[in-house]
């Protein structure tokens, strides 16, 4: 029988995507690159002709080194970057777990901001009153919900910043360990929120994450990024044991 997997509709296709970034030696000379064409630049290359399919409703961790490659592949994905190389197709809304605290403003009230980020990511008013409660349920802020940004620590934020995105009605989820939010009650809380996600609605996640356990028990199948090269990806476990015998 045919995993069910490869049946169901395309996410996200990277097809020879390559990203490279040049390398300047001051703000003097990349502000005069804005004007003038030079030669001799140092450049480098992020992503290196990597090609891989996400199918709906796949939980998809990519692991790898810091510098590898990971974070430029999420920033293509969620339209940050574009590829300087190659094709990258995403199908679908995407919520990204990555800045969570990206565009909240610190005079105003956790709520306020709510109504901020909603904007922000597209949605009417009478859309964000609908996923209002949910939020600010899960973020768990109690009355702080209603007091200035300026008085909330920082995992206060991350929580609130989790709990908008998390409850966005995306289709399709980037993770960079977000799940660090919080105490241990609360990262397990986001955990079974996302694989709830998964289950009942059927979200593709995009998951990136130095912790094997977290990788673990979220996904069901692994990118492995070493210098930029997609140089492994299927199993969970194979995935895991080829990155941690390349890190002794």
């Amino acid at each position: 029988m045919a995993d069910a997997h490869t049946e169901s509709p395309l996410a996200i296709r990277f097809q020879n995507v390559s990203k490279e970034y040049i390398l300047y030696a001051s703000d003097r000379e990349r502000f005069i690159s804005l004007f003038y064409k030079r030669s001799g630049l140092k450049k480098r290359k992020a992503l290196d002709d990597v090609s891989f399919e996400v199918r709906r409703g796949e939980s998809v961790g990519v692991i790898g080194k810091n510098g590898a490659g990971k974070s430029t592949l999420l920033k293509i994905v969620t339209g940050v970057t574009f590829p300087t190389d190659g094709d990258a197709v995403v199908n679908g809304n995407v919520a990204a777990l990555l800045e969570l605290t990206a565009g909240f403003s610190a005079e105003m009230t956790g709520r306020e901001n709510i109504y901020l980020k909603g904007y922000i990511l597209g949605y009417s008013k009478e859309e964000v009153q609908r996923m209002e409660d949910k939020i600010v349920d899960f973020a768990e802020l109690d009355e702080y919900i209603d007091q200035p940004l300026r008085t909330y620590s920082s995992g206060m934020r991350m929580r609130l910043g989790f709990a908008i995105n998390i409850n966005s009605n995306p289709e399709i989820l980037v993770v960079d360990e977000a799940l660090s939010v919080g105490d241990a009650d609360f990262r397990k809380k986001c955990s079974v929120k996302i694989k709830e996600l998964v289950a009942e609605k059927g979200i593709t996640v995009l998951f990136v994450s130095h912790s094997m356990g977290s990788v673990k028990d979220l996904c069901d199948r692994v990118l492995y990024i070493k210098k930029g090269k997609l140089v492994y990806d299927g199993d969970v476990t194979k995935a895991i044991a080829k990155y941690s015998k390349s890190k002794k």
